[in-house]
């Protein structure tokens, strides 16, 4: 049963606590299954009951989430204490290796700008026939099956 509060005597059921984290329902179950939250209880309904720190938590998910960082990433945030200086120093080596995602990523998007920058180019609309969708069409033949049997290129995230 979830800890008693004066804001949260009995426990949020799953509702409530999506309102209170900004989480969605849907989100909030997902969470659960991945083991980034366990909720403390259940009420006499066996409806799932979620404490003000369960609260807490899915707020730091969310956080964490917008930041781009992944299930693993926040898995491990969320394991570390913040009194200790093993776990601030793990803390850190997380941001590192999640900066190190963002950078690449940032490299990835000012190519793909610039493929997209070219691509646009191609066409100022004057033309009988479109030559952005004309080069798409290139490009799909381009990659055709040498693409289709590699594996689709897997984010971080």
């Amino acid at each position: 049963m979830p800890l008693p509060s004066p804001s949260n005597p009995g426990g949020y059921q799953i509702g409530e606590a999506a309102r209170q984290s900004g989480v969605s329902p849907a989100n909030i179950r997902f969470y659960e299954k991945e083991n980034l939250l366990s909720p403390h209880g259940r009420g006499e309904n066996s409806y799932r009951l979620y404490s003000d720190g369960d609260v807490h938590q899915l707020r730091f998910i969310r956080l964490c989430r917008a930041m781009d960082m992944s299930l693993d990433e926040v898995r491990t945030l969320l394991g570390l204490d913040l009194n200790t200086r093993t776990d601030c120093a793990a803390a850190r080596e997380a941001l590192d290796g999640h900066l190190g995602h963002v950078r690449a990523r940032l490299t990835e998007l000012k190519s793909l700008e610039k493929d997209l920058k070219a691509l646009r180019d191609r066409c100022d609309g004057s033309d009988t026939h479109c030559h952005i969708i004309e080069a798409l069409h290139q490009l799909a033949d381009q990659q055709g099956a040498t693409k289709a049997v590699s594996a689709p290129r897997k984010r971080h995230v």
